[in-house]
């Protein structure tokens, strides 16, 4: 049993930070071609992530299962390889890694704190880790920044990665609203030319972490002290958690996250996250980070506070409840199917969605990674495992302290709210 979360365990930040990031991150303005805001694939509507297997990026149209893959010139080219993960108290001070493959991890590689996509030229002075985390979707093609041939931010990436944060930084801060919540927020910054990227992506972390911890839920409850918190079903549950079904040996800890890799053999399809090299489309997970041979197909822990809103399952989607992902993780065999997927339409890049499936040598190679053993769960502790998981949901959740801005400096529209 993990200790309980309290305060203590979280970086505390700055109020006045905080709402500038929630400005920031329901605002256009930060991405390329000013038509998507980090709250289109994190929206509080739909557990701080998107719904979607694999997110629906730049040039999509409307949020979560009604998101379309947009038309003509501007619809995508690619689905997002991976799932959007949610948010849920990444302002804890015992993260060290982020995103499926680990690719942002606390480290002094670099001499600047991180070790990350951007190398010696990620800048310095992030509060945190979610922080540094903030800057890469901005400067993702498929994600925010959009194709180099249609504006300057994408131009700038495939210059260098670190070339399009400047130019984002100066549409912010010359929107006067902006540029004065800074002056006023930040204890260094003297006028808004003093704005950079790095001031831009505290303030979202501020926001992101203060808006979403959730440490209220039956659970917490229960390991404050209060043992009649759960129900029968949840405390069975949470004993096979902890028990029989081996679930803590790698959601560990408070977090419920050992932050370390594991492979389970999901599923694979959509493009894959190819390298340069790959022939094929594929998803190697963390190899694709430190090239090692050891951490083929491997996937980082997800945290499980909240999880029964932040369907579908696993670091592609591929199980749309969570009595799906449970069974993978236990039957030699499990059921799956690919209409259990619910892709939006893009007849266009169809091909790809299922070139991964049709692969047998790549399926092959991915079945020879697994390091989950099967265990013999009825279909009855299954229910009572997703009991326990639903007692993991805070009780204020819908409560946060900052909520969804009605209008944001750009003048640029909100997407609108989405439904579960």
């Amino acid at each position: 049993m993990p200790p309980p979360l309290g305060i203590d365990d979280f970086i505390s930040f700055d109020p006045k930070q905080a709402a500038i990031g929630q400005l920031l991150f329901y605002d256009p303005i930060l991405s390329g071609n000013k038509n998507i805001a980090c709250a289109t694939c994190h929206h509080p509507d739909l557990g701080t992530a998107d719904g979607l297997p694999l997110g629906i990026g730049e040039g999509g149209v409307g949020l979560g299962l009604n998101r379309t893959t947009g038309t003509g010139k501007d619809r995508i080219r690619k689905r997002i390889p991976r799932n959007a993960p949610a948010l849920w108290n990444l302002g804890a001070k015992s993260l060290h890694t982020l995103f499926h493959d680990g690719r942002l991890s606390i480290s002094e590689r670099y001499e600047n704190g991180f070790d990350s996509p951007a190398e010696e030229w990620l800048p310095t002075g992030f509060n945190s880790l979610l922080a540094a985390q903030a800057v890469f979707p901005l400067v993702a093609q498929f994600e925010m920044a959009g194709n180099p041939s249609e504006n300057q931010v994408a131009g700038a990436v495939h210059d260098r990665i670190d070339a399009a944060w400047p130019i984002l930084a100066k549409r912010v801060r010359t929107i006067p609203a902006y540029g004065n919540a800074f002056v006023e927020a930040f204890d260094h910054i003297e006028t808004s030319e003093d704005v950079t990227i790095v001031e831009i992506a505290n303030a979202l972390a501020a926001f992101m972490a203060i808006e979403w911890q959730s440490i209220d839920s039956p659970f917490d409850t229960y390991l404050n002290g209060d043992h009649n918190a759960l129900t029968p079903s949840e405390a069975e549950g949470m004993a096979l958690f902890f028990g029989k079904g081996n679930c803590a040996t790698c959601h560990s800890g408070p977090l419920f996250s050992d932050q370390k890799f594991h492979a389970l053999a999901l599923p694979a399809f959509g493009p894959g996250r190819t390298r340069r090299f790959d022939p094929i489309p594929r998803d190697v997970g963390r190899m694709g980070k430190s090239d090692l041979q050891e951490d083929a197909y491997r996937f980082r822990t997800p945290m499980l506070r909240n999880v029964t809103l932040t369907a579908p399952y696993g670091h592609n989607g591929a199980y749309p409840t969570l009595q799906g992902i449970i069974r993978h993780h236990v039957e030699i065999t499990p059921e799956w199917s690919r209409d259990m997927l619910k892709l939006p339409s893009a007849p266009w890049i169809e091909h790809v969605d299922f070139a991964i499936q049709d692969n047998p040598r790549e399926i092959a190679r991915l079945m020879r990674h697994r390091d989950t053993d099967p265990i013999d769960l009825s279909e009855a502790e299954i229910e009572k495992l997703v009991a326990f998981l639903g007692s993991l949901t805070g009780t204020t959740i819908d409560q946060p302290p900052f909520g969804v801005p009605a209008s944001v400096p750009s003048g640029l529209p909100l997407d609108v709210r989405a439904k579960r």
